[in-house]
């Protein structure tokens, strides 16, 4: 069975910075995608950046420049370093696997982490 485990996130003054980190875990030969989204109450699930296996990353406008993200295949973990808070990011952040290859040579799909608040404030 594969699951997500976030960890990082809390409370943080406007310019600070966190890290979160996303591990899979489970029977997994291979992960695919990587990447986080994050959700505001009452509005949908955005992303705010992905990785693929070969380190392709792509950032929402709205985090380009403040975050980065990177990957360590060989512990199927996922970052996200947050520099340079704004209050506007605050959100509950959670971490996303497209896809991932098993032990038993299967395909599964859309795995989603426990989800972390981060919240911006003075």
């Amino acid at each position: 069975q594969v699951q997500l485990v976030q960890s990082g996130g809390g409370l943080v003054q406007p310019g600070g910075s966190l890290r979160l980190s996303c591990a899979a875990s489970g029977s997994i030969v291979d992960t695919y995608t990587m990447g986080w989204y994050r959700q505001t109450p009452g509005m949908q699930r955005e992303l705010v950046a992905s990785i693929t296996r070969g380190g392709n990353t792509n950032f929402a406008d709205s985090v380009k420049g403040r975050f980065t993200i990177s990957r360590d295949n060989a512990k199927n973990t996922v970052y996200l370093q947050m520099n340079s808070l704004k209050p506007e990011d605050t959100a509950v952040y959670y971490c996303n696997v497209d896809r991932v290859v098993t032990m038993m040579g299967r395909v599964e799909f859309d795995f989603w982490g426990q989800g972390t608040q981060v919240t911006v404030s003075s």
